[in-house]
């Protein structure tokens, strides 16, 4: 699985996360490290920065300042699907390192 140069959009989160249909994720990979920057709706700015796995799957770290002016910070485990169109959609379990350090559940699909 390759995610270099593919943009995500998420399509589905748990009430505790700051993504939404608004947020576009640009992924960068090279060899197994992959990174993304990505932003809009509750999120100012946002980095990621994962190790891909021989499965498709990325282990990741987050930080992203959202519209509160708030940094915060998680930990992510993404899944990839292969859609019959071809694009992937990504699973994602994910903590927050900072706040309330809860738990939640997102999707983001490629556009």
């Amino acid at each position: 699985m390759n995610y270099n140069k593919k943009r995500f959009r998420p399509i589905q989160n748990t009430d505790n996360g700051e993504t939404s249909a608004a947020t576009v994720f640009e992924y960068r990979q090279t060899g197994a490290i992959v990174t993304a920057n990505y932003e809009g709706g509750q999120i100012m700015k946002g980095h990621l920065i994962g190790l891909v796995q021989t499965d498709g799957s990325i282990d990741m770290r987050y930080h992203q300042v959202n519209t509160k002016g708030e940094l915060m910070t998680g930990i992510c485990h993404s899944t990839p699907e292969l859609m019959e169109n071809g694009k992937i959609r990504l699973h994602e379990r994910w903590e927050w390192t900072s706040g309330d350090k809860s738990k939640g559940s997102s999707i983001i699909e490629e556009i």
